[in-house]
């Protein structure tokens, strides 16, 4: 089994341009382009003869509109990692599909209904899935239709597992921490939304997998950015070989897998910080200004690195694969 050692950078001469790509994702993108395409590769790996051909029979038929401005370069050249990330780009025409890419559980809500935390009005993740999936299976839809809802299951099934996708303290998940990263310090770069790069969902979203290690002999062969992810998607494969076969054969439970994430979320993403933060009161919070929340945030001067990484890199490799694993079982089940 191939061993994921925490606190060593990955890919060496590779990473600079490794970060220039991440750097191009907007911030709210669950995993960044990096870990969609991961995931997306590793439920590939799974998917049935037949599921594989169904779903590239649907990309054939109705391709991404070429239109469409695109922020992850360089674009992926296998079609299930390009239409990872097509939902993010998508969103940036239509946000009113931007709540359909998370649910705000609050933190220190206990397991119970998602109901209250999905507005009929809006939409999340949950809610969003089911959707697709249905028009996905609907022979009725148009083939525009179903490619776009085939993109979109690709896509939530990994924004469901990014751990503060699923849970908020009144910070619009983490959003409105700002961190120190790696000596990285934090920069206001939005006054009126009291916006801070790094932040505790950025290093959920892109710092970890940034820092993610050289596990294998192969990677010192790694020459193109756009290799990357599939070469992390085949490391975590072969590490959580077991586990995949577990993951793939369970019940396919939306709600269950959101309410391990948010978990995930309180004991990990919080639980880990240097500096406990308290657990507020649930109260609406559209942007970071919104009672100073981030200004306020700022003065916890969360500085996150090796120990911090040391708990959180194995919880994002797990999530990634899960995601893979059970996307794959998704997909498997519509087209059995």
């Amino acid at each position: 089994m191939t061993s994921f050692r925490t606190g060593i950078r990955l890919f060496g001469p590779v990473l600079i341009a490794l970060g220039c790509a991440l750097a191009l994702c907007p911030s709210a993108q669950a995993w960044g382009c990096q870990g969609h395409e991961i995931i997306a590769y590793i439920a590939e790996a799974h998917l049935t003869p037949h599921a594989r051909a169904m779903a590239l029979k649907l990309f054939a038929a109705s391709a991404i509109n070429p239109a469409l401005p695109r922020w992850c370069e360089p674009r992926a050249t296998d079609p299930f990692a390009d239409a990872s990330t097509w939902a993010d780009d998508y969103r940036s025409q239509h946000p009113e599909t931007g709540p359909w890419h998370f649910i705000d559980i609050p933190r220190g809500a206990h397991h119970g209904s998602l109901a209250p935390y999905c507005p009929p009005a809006t939409g999340c993740v949950v809610s969003a899935l089911g959707a697709q999936i249905r028009v996905l299976k609907n022979p009725r839809a148009s083939a525009k239709d179903r490619a776009d809802a085939l993109r979109f299951v690709i896509h939530l099934v990994g924004d469901m597992h990014q751990p503060l996708h699923d849970l908020t303290n009144d910070d619009l998940g983490g959003n409105c921490v700002p961190v120190e990263f790696f000596g990285r310090q934090p920069k206001e770069t939005n006054s009126e939304y009291e916006s801070f790069s790094p932040n505790l969902h950025w290093v959920w979203d892109l710092g970890i997998i940034d820092h993610f290690p050289a596990s294998s002999p192969t990677v010192s062969r790694i020459i193109y950015v756009d290799q990357i992810p599939k070469l992390v998607a085949s490391e975590l494969t072969e590490h959580f070989r077991a586990k995949i076969s577990l993951w793939e054969s369970q019940p396919i439970d939306f709600a269950a897998w959101v309410w391990q994430s948010h978990a995930l979320a309180d004991s990990v993403a919080y639980g880990r910080l240097p500096h406990p933060i308290p657990v507020e009161a649930p109260k609406p919070v559209s942007s970071c200004a919104d009672g100073n929340v981030g200004l306020h945030m700022l003065g916890y001067h969360e500085d996150l690195g090796a120990a911090y990484e040391a708990a959180a890199a194995p919880v994002v490799q797990l999530q990634l694969a899960r995601a893979g694993a059970r996307l794959a079982a998704v997909l498997n089940s519509i087209w059995p």
